[in-house]
C-alpha cells in the first residue's frame, strides 16, 4: 500500500449499500480510511445494518442520506473528502420507463455528484464505477481473436437504437463524468467491471447475482451469451488500488474470464451435482462466440484476479446462506 496522507484517507462512497460499494466500504475501513457513505434511506436496516457491522464502522463510518435525483443532496457527504468513489447507479436490465428508471439516475445522478465535488475544494480524485458495457459495443467484431481493452468505447447511438438502456445509460454517464472532471481539474479514474459475482454482504439480492440464482434454482434453459465475469472483491480492491496509486489514470477493464453460459452451467453442474442446472440453450442459434478482455492495465494496479470457479462457489454458497436456493 502506498503511503497515503491523512487528508487522503477521508473519502465518500456513494450508493454505499450496493453490492460493489459495500465491499469498497469494507476494504476502505480495513485500511484505516474514514468513510462518508451515502444511502437513500439510512433508517432502512436492510440497507445499512450490514455496513454498520463492518470492522471499523463504529469509529470511521458516517452515513449520509442522499438521492441521485435531488440537487445538492451529496454536498454534505462530499464536503471535506479527498476522494469520491461514485458507485450509485441503478442496475436493471428490464425496465418500463428507461428514462426515469435508468437514464436519469445514471446521467443526471452522476452530474449531481460531480457538482458536489466541484463545490468542495478538498476533492482531488474521483473513482467512477462504470461497466465493461461501455467498451463492448464499439462496432468492432467480438470473436476469439478480439481483445477488448480500455481503448474500446461503446457507440451510444447503436445502444439507443437497440434499446439497450442500461448499456446506454452507463456509456453516457461515463462520458459526462470524464468531461466534467477534466474541465474541473479533478483526477478521474474509471473502473469498467465485467459481470460481477462473488459473496454478498448486503441482504438483498442484486441483479448480477440473480443470473446465477436462476441457473441453480430450476431454470430450464441458459441464455445464449458469452459474458465476461469478475469477482466483487477484485472489483472493490481495484477501485482502492487505483485511488491509492498516483500514477493510475483513465479506464480499467476488470474481467477474469469470458465464458459462454453453456460452459458456465457445466462448471456449476460439476461443482453442485445435486442442483438442477440447465443443460439446454434458450434458442437454437449458433452459440455466441467468446472474446478476450485485456487484464494488462488492471494487473499493473496489482489486481490478482480470483479464478471464476472460486467466484461461482462463493456466490452459490452466499445465496444458500440467504436461503434463496431451492433445496
Amino acid at each position: 500500500m502506498m503511503n497515503i496522507s491523512e487528508e487522503a484517507k477521508v473519502v465518500c462512497v456513494t450508493g454505499a449499500s450496493g453490492y460493489i460499494a459495500s465491499w469498497i466500504v469494507k476494504f476502505l475501513l480495513q485500511r484505516g480510511y474514514t468513510v462518508k457513505a451515502t444511502v437513500r434511506d439510512p433508517s432502512n436496516p436492510n440497507k445499512v445494518n450490514h455496513l454498520l457491522k463492518l470492522d471499523g464502522a463504529k469509529e470511521r463510518l458516517q452515513l449520509f442520506k442522499a438521492d441521485l435525483l435531488e440537487d445538492g443532496s451529496f454536498d454534505s457527504a462530499i464536503q471535506g473528502c479527498h476522494g469520491v468513489f461514485h458507485t450509485a447507479s441503478p442496475v436493471q436490465f428490464g425496465v418500463d420507463d428507461p428514462q426515469k428508471e435508468i437514464i436519469d439516475p445514471a446521467v443526471k445522478g452522476t452530474m449531481n455528484v460531480l457538482k458536489s465535488c466541484a463545490k468542495s475544494p478538498s476533492v482531488k480524485r474521483f473513482v467512477f464505477t462504470s461497466s465493461i458495457v461501455t467498451a463492448l459495443y464499439s462496432g468492432k467484431p467480438r470473436n476469439p481473436e478480439a481483445v477488448v481493452d480500455e481503448t474500446w468505447f461503446s457507440n451510444p447511438d447503436f445502444l439507443r437504437n437497440k434499446k439497450m438502456w442500461y448499456q446506454f445509460a452507463k456509456t453516457l454517464a461515463e462520458e459526462v463524468a470524464t468531461k466534467f472532471l477534466t474541465e474541473n481539474n479533478i483526477d478521474c479514474i474509471v473502473m469498467n467491471p465485467a459481470m460481477t459475482i462473488g459473496p454478498l454482504l448486503q441482504p438483498e439480492i442484486n441483479e448480477s447475482s440473480t443470473l446465477i440464482l436462476d441457473l441453480i434454482n430450476g431454470s430450464e434453459t441458459f441464455t445464449n451469451a458469452a459474458v465476461a465475469w469478475i469477482n466483487v472483491k477484485d472489483v472493490a480492491i481495484a477501485h482502492i488500488l487505483a485511488y491509492e496509486d498516483s500514477s493510475a489514470s483513465g479506464r480499467y477493464c476488470l474481467s477474469e474470464r469470458v465464458i459462454h453460459f453453456s460452459e458456465l452451467t457445466k462448471i456449476l453442474g460439476h461443482m453442485y451435482p445435486t442442483l438442477q442446472i440447465p443443460n439446454k440453450c434458450a434458442d437454437d442459434k449458433p452459440l455466441k462466440q467468446i472474446f478476450q478482455v485485456s487484464k494488462e492495465k488492471a494487473k499493473k494496479l496489482g489486481v490478482e484476479f480470483i479464478p471464476l470457479e472460486v467466484s461461482l462457489k462463493e456466490i452459490v454458497e452466499s445465496l444458500k446462506e440467504k436461503s434463496s436456493v431451492k433445496r
